[in-house]
């Protein structure tokens, strides 16, 4: 994108033609007058990349200081999928112009990554060469999807247990930087890289924490993202894994996903979640078979190297793997998501 002169317009320009592509609405000219993309001369901001709707069924704006950088370039795609739903419940009235619970919103922005970040769809955009498909190429780009999606499961899980700890008055002040660490511990496996005391207060660098802004639709998020690019790669008759696949310029998976947004939360988020999967619960199916090549090679490369997987808990018990810890915490957490 440097080398193709590419600006912060342009990339909002490429990632509104994503969607089109796809026979879904085009961003309004209100759109591209208001949002600022760009972090302004004139003024200090804050520029966490977010969304917006101004409830009066034409003023949908993003808030971002873009670079011209990969990440941004699928952050833009992420912020833009907030807009599109917007676009599409817009005629809803207004109790019902939001997500079908709070995890919709977020699985829509973010599925759009999963076919925008594809060697494949880089390739039609001219932002990657052609031909490079190898099997290393394959497993560098699983690697890549899975540090921002299964990495991410039990960290918005111990982030979100501490936030219900704190608020349910189960953990006062004076403990809370250690069920911080012991949550990181449990459940992400890591540990303070230099001693912590209650003196510190980590969970305050997280934007999400002293914004009071849940990370449940985070967690649920990333497993029902899978759910619907599944659905979407169906409804595009795609053949070959599911990682493989990019629903660029593809009518038929626009009209399921669009059929879904248009819902808005006026319907129960199990019969929007059924609009277009055909499934009424959140499963974590679709996440397991995108990643299976990775996790058959990862099997082959910790048998070769014998590696010891896991680690072990606060109370040296058992050790845990990261795919056991999708299996265990989806079904504990199904529930979270009907409140």
């Amino acid at each position: 994108m440097v080398d193709q002169n590419y600006t912060a317009e342009e990339m909002f320009r490429l990632a509104d033609s994503f969607f089109t592509s796809m026979d879904l609405i085009a961003a309004p000219q209100e759109f591209w007058d208001e949002s600022m993309i760009v972090r302004p001369d004139d003024r200090d901001v804050v520029c966490h990349a977010t969304a917006w709707d101004f409830s009066n069924r034409k003023d949908f704006r993003i808030k971002m200081c873009t670079d011209v950088t990969m990440d941004d370039l699928l952050t833009i795609h992420h912020e833009m999928g907030h807009i599109q739903y917007y676009l599409q419940y817009v005629d809803q009235p207004i109790s019902f112009r939001s997500g079908a619970n709070i995890a919709f919103h977020e699985a829509v922005g973010e599925v759009m990554t999963l076919s925008v970040a594809t060697p494949d769809h880089l390739q039609k955009i001219g932002l990657l060469e052609q031909g490079v498909n190898d099997p290393e190429t394959e497993i560098n780009f699983l690697l890549k999807m899975s540090l921002s999606t299964i990495g991410t499961l039990p960290f918005s899980l111990a982030l979100e247990q501490w936030r219900w700890d704190v608020f349910s008055g189960e953990v006062n002040s004076a403990n809370w930087m250690k069920r911080w660490w012991d949550l990181k511990h449990e459940l992400v496996g890591v540990k303070a890289p230099v001693n912590r005391t209650e003196d510190d207060f980590d969970p305050g660098a997280m934007f999400h924490i002293v914004g009071d802004y849940s990370f449940m639709r985070y967690y649920m998020r990333t497993i029902i993202q899978f759910q619907f690019h599944k659905a979407m790669c169906d409804a595009k008759n795609h053949e070959g894994p599911l990682h493989t696949c990019d629903i660029y310029n593809s009518p038929q998976a626009g009209d399921k996903l669009g059929s879904m947004l248009q819902l808005g939360s006026s319907q129960p988020w199990p019969d929007a979640m059924e609009q277009i999967t055909g499934q009424r619960d959140i499963k974590a199916d679709a996440i397991m078979e995108y990643f299976s090549p990775l996790n058959t090679w990862l099997q082959e490369q910790n048998k070769l190297m014998d590696e010891q997987i896991g680690w072990e808990e606060a109370s040296g018990a058992a050790t845990r793997t990261v795919f056991y810890i999708i299996t265990l915490i989806t079904m504990a957490t199904v529930a979270l998501i009907l409140f």
